[in-house]
């Protein structure tokens, strides 16, 4: 154990001395090119992390590029009854329906003649969690 103790600090002052002599013997073109491949490289990033902020920045002045308006059907609720099952109220042009969804299938339940859920409410976000996404994305930085 001693013995790899010294081989250990050995080997590795051989190897930077070994590195220093093949860098003293490098030309300058060589280490000229290095630096342009490390600009070219830093460049990419830059560009590619400006277009990054640029789509963000783009994307919040904008807004959801799915029309909003004139939709004839929309998901009311939705109560999962397995990881694979669920079952949705729909309003459709004004009806609503109580399907059960599964992979592959959905079957209509049951057909509401009077609705039991306000449309107006369900297309705005009221869940806990839009609330507190919209205040986390409003909030000013504490300075």
């Amino acid at each position: 154990m001693k013995s790899a103790a010294f081989i250990l600090p050995a080997c590795l002052s051989c190897g930077t001395a070994w590195a220093q002599a093949d860098s003293a013997s490098a030309p300058v073109s060589s280490q000229v090119s290095l630096i342009a491949q490390l600009a070219q490289l830093g460049g990419g990033l830059l560009l590619v992390v400006g277009l990054i902020f640029l789509i963000g920045y783009l994307m919040r002045r904008v807004g959801p590029l799915a029309p909003q308006g004139g939709q004839h059907i929309r998901l009311l609720s939705s109560l999962p009854l397995g990881p694979r099952d669920r079952i949705l109220l729909v309003d459709v042009g004004g009806k609503q329906l109580l399907l059960g969804a599964s992979p592959g299938r959905i079957n209509t339940l049951h057909v509401f003649d009077e609705p039991i859920a306000e449309v107006s409410a369900a297309g705005t976000m009221n869940s806990d969690f839009a609330k507190t996404l919209r205040g986390l994305l409003k909030r000013e930085p504490k300075s």
